[in-house]
């Protein structure tokens, strides 16, 4: 008992001084930090390259033992295929919703405008149930620079585009979306709760000042009126306005009152509506298109601050000094 309980404080006074040297290292790193700016790195995945590997594998182990040798030594003897005329470019947008992802989206797309010519195109994987209005324009925005630089661009949406994801959706000259994927929401909502009644109640006075007529109509802590829920509804309406134009001007052939209520259909209703060109998952897409292209997937990865490192490292050991005290505490 007294071996393990000595083992216990020895990892305990070990865990101390490991926490101590990484908090001033973790202070010496966030202080460079802040002198330099984040950068990331584009991670480039060759996806044709991996499909066919994968085919060649599949094909290996369905032989006997006997043909598996000789395919495995031809496969090594194999010369690596050239690299196809045509590219076919994968992007993932997975958008949050303040559409900080659209970073991110700016460095893969100025990568792409950097190497692609007229012959090749671009998917993206689009996944995104909306959010701000500005964050998500500024993401449709980088999905027109492809459009204008004469690249075919293809949108596939497996799990949902709607409200601002769909803004970005329809961008696409091809919209490809799963059977029930939900898509559309063209539409604009903004809701905020009101304490003024609270306030009162508790004999609190709440004051705000402002020079313009409309520079604040609605309030969080002040008495809400009429006429600020008026404007603040004009608003919204003036850019519904904006986004029912915007998709229009995208996607011609719709009958943009139709769908521009805010509804959501799936994957299947919203090609009988126009909101989509095929039913079809993005993975099966890829399949029909990776003999003709040469696949790439590129991704900007952002690197982690030090400091967040070196607090998940403290968070580890954390965790790994009070799993040995638990074990000394059963084990007496």
């Amino acid at each position: 008992m007294e071996f393990l309980a000595d083992i216990g404080g020895f990892v305990i006074k070990a865990a101390i001084i490991v926490i101590a040297v990484v908090f001033i290292v973790g202070v010496i790193a966030q202080a460079a930090q802040k002198q330099k700016k984040n950068k990331g790195d584009l991670q480039v995945t060759h996806l044709s390259k991996e499909l066919n590997e994968l085919s060649e594998q599949l094909k290996i182990e369905l032989m006997d033992k006997k043909a598996q040798k000789k395919a495995l030594k031809a496969l090594k003897k194999k010369k690596p295929q050239t690299s196809k005329e045509k590219r076919l470019f994968v992007v993932d947008f997975k958008g949050s919703m303040d559409a900080k992802e659209v970073d991110s989206l700016r460095h893969e797309v100025d990568a792409i405008l950097n190497l692609a010519t007229e012959k090749d195109e671009v998917l993206v994987r689009l996944e995104s149930g909306g959010g701000v209005v500005n964050g998500y324009g500024l993401a449709a925005a980088q999905l027109l620079r492809l459009k204008d630089h004469k690249l075919t661009v293809n949108i596939a949406i497996d799990k949902v585009a709607a409200s601002g994801g769909y803004m970005m959706a329809c961008v696409g000259h091809k919209l490809l979306a799963a059977p029930f994927a939900f898509i559309g929401s063209i539409g604009v909502v903004a809701q905020i709760p009101n304490f003024h009644r609270l306030l009162k109640k508790h004999n609190v006075d709440f004051e705000q000042l402002t020079a313009g007529e409309y520079k604040r109509t609605l309030t969080l802590f002040g008495e809400n009126t009429d006429e600020g829920r008026r404007k603040f509804k004009q608003d919204l309406e003036a850019i519904h306005r904006q986004f029912k134009t915007f998709v229009q001007e995208n996607r011609e052939e719709l009958d943009i009152d139709k769908v521009a209520t805010g509804e959501v259909w799936s994957g299947q209703e919203a090609k009988e509506l126009g909101l989509i060109d095929e039913v079809t998952t993005s993975d099966a897409w890829l399949m029909s298109q990776h003999n003709a292209f040469e696949v790439l997937q590129l991704q900007y990865v952002v690197r982690k601050p030090l400091s967040e490192r070196f607090a998940k490292g403290m968070s580890v050991i954390i965790h790994a000094v009070k799993s040995s005290l638990t074990r000394s505490d059963v084990a007496q």
